[in-house]
């Protein structure tokens, strides 16, 4: 039987990460994936193919609506959905390989089964062909999450679906009913709204991204309705059945009551996803879970049982890929004796919609709750040069700051580019700056990360310089 340091059930983010910092430590590693292909979720149905979809949408969608305007005439544009998934196929290959190479480099052993805890010490690994069972000194549980669905509606991966099957269609959908307006429901809305198909979201909240800041869910409603996006916001689903060729699905107003029914060809169940635990062996241990199914752990990301660890979308916290890898590396130094930290204030939200939306730090809502005295400057992208250029002017930055210490306590940005720009803010904030910091830093022009330093200025005696 071979003996490793540290084995590593579950291969996401978070798995192959902290398998790769365990290894660069001097630690001999294990990693157990029950699937043929490593990556977990984000790699393979997930954070990767969703995005390349959305990139190759978003190009569709300019192309048809904007492009004129740029003086660029396209007499006639197609979509070859077919061709379209296979290089979302081709982009997620190309990233699996490369995980694949850096398990090897860094001598990382790769079991392919399921991994079951038979104890503390002890995995068994049944394969397609073979069962085999490993020791191992220290356990980090990785195995991520799965899709959830109503209670009373079943996911038949055929017409009711997930975003697993939603990511492999082969067909672009005459009308799309998503149920959810999270992440993943706008941003697979997204897709198919711009390849041509009717789209209705039913969200129970009276909001978009419910769990960012209130703002930022108002503006991103009113930028996909203008992209031809139906909502029904405050609609509790009561039912959804499938035939053969079409979906029904009815809904509850929750302020009067009344009833509403779609009809459509696929519907998306996007309510959110549920830690996979299934027939890991928590029991033969006695790992502790909490009523949500997630696993308990300590401030160290260590279980109830000493030497066994849990990170990422099985344990409390947002379910983030970014998130999780963090976690991995956590673990992975924990265990080799050195003290590391996650300031979990600081991890960033991103929706890859268009416009983009990323949140770091408090929420306006947040800090009513609390009585804290605050301040606020925001500057819209309509005012930014680079974004007139662009013709990307939806959205804008918000800056909460400190009223007595102007230390910035949350930035929420809706816009152009905001997933390669938030970071700033991230940065900015783990160093304690004040808003007044980032107001006089020069910032270049034209460019989009203007507007940051608008809002810093705005939040600063409301001394903006463009509006």
């Amino acid at each position: 039987m071979e003996k490793f340091d540290v084995t590593i059930i579950g291969s996401g983010p978070g798995g192959y990460v902290s398998a790769i910092r365990c290894a660069q430590l001097g630690l001999k590693v294990a990693i157990i994936e029950r699937y043929n292909t490593l990556g977990g979720t984000c790699l393979n149905v997930g954070c990767i193919p969703s995005k390349a979809w959305l990139e190759a949408s978003e190009h569709y969608y300019k192309l048809k609506h904007q492009f004129e305007n740029f003086g660029i005439d396209v007499k006639e544009a197609n979509v070859d959905i077919l061709k379209m998934s296979q290089r979302v196929q081709d982009v997620v290959q190309e990233i699996i390989n490369g995980v694949d190479y850096l398990m090897k480099k860094n001598k990382v052993t790769v079991y392919e089964g399921h991994g079951t805890i038979k104890d503390k010490n002890t995995i068994e690994i049944k394969g397609e062909d073979k069962t085999e069972t490993i020791a191992t000194d220290k356990i980090i549980i990785a195995t991520g999450s799965k899709p959830a669905s109503l209670p009373n509606i079943k996911i038949d991966k055929k017409r009711i679906i997930s975003s697993t099957e939603a990511l492999a269609l082969q067909e672009i959908p005459k009308h799309l009913m998503v149920v959810g307006g999270g992440v993943i429901g706008v941003e697979i809305g997204s897709v198919f709204a711009r390849l041509g198909s009717k789209v209705s979201i039913v969200e129970y909240f009276d909001s978009l991204i419910a769990t960012m800041d209130g703002a930022l869910g108002h503006q991103l409603h009113r930028s996909l309705r203008k992209q031809g996006i139906d909502f029904y916001l405050e609609h509790k689903v009561t039912n959804a059945t499938a035939t053969e060729d079409k979906v029904e699905l009815k809904a509850e107003n929750l302020s009067d009551k009344e009833e509403m029914s779609l009809d459509g060809d696929y519907c998306l169940m996007a309510i959110g996803r549920k830690p996979y635990t299934a027939s890991l062996g928590l029991e033969n241990i006695g790992v502790e879970t909490n009523e949500k199914g997630q696993i308990t752990v300590d401030k160290n990301l260590e279980t109830n049982v000493k030497g066994v660890y849990a990170i990422g979308d099985v344990i409390r916290g947002a379910m983030l890929a970014h998130k999780a890898s963090e976690e991995g590396v956590f673990v992975a130094e924990s265990i080799a004796g050195q003290k590391p930290h996650i300031n979990y204030s600081l991890i960033p939200n991103i929706v890859y919609t268009q416009p983009e939306v990323a949140g770091v730090g408090l929420t306006e809502e947040e800090l009513k709750k609390t009585n804290r005295s605050i301040k606020t400057g925001s500057f819209p992208y309509k005012a930014n040069a680079r974004a007139k250029i662009s013709m990307d002017t939806d959205g804008f930055i918000k800056v909460i700051a400190d009223k007595e210490t102007d230390e910035i306590l949350g930035v929420h940005m809706i816009g152009p580019r905001i997933a390669d720009s938030y970071t700033e803010a991230v940065v900015a904030m783990e160093f304690r700056a004040a808003a007044e910091d980032i107001a006089r830093m020069s910032h270049g022009h034209p460019t989009f990360s203007e507007t940051f330093k608008e809002a810093c200025l705005a939040a600063t005696e409301d001394r903006a310089l463009h509006i």
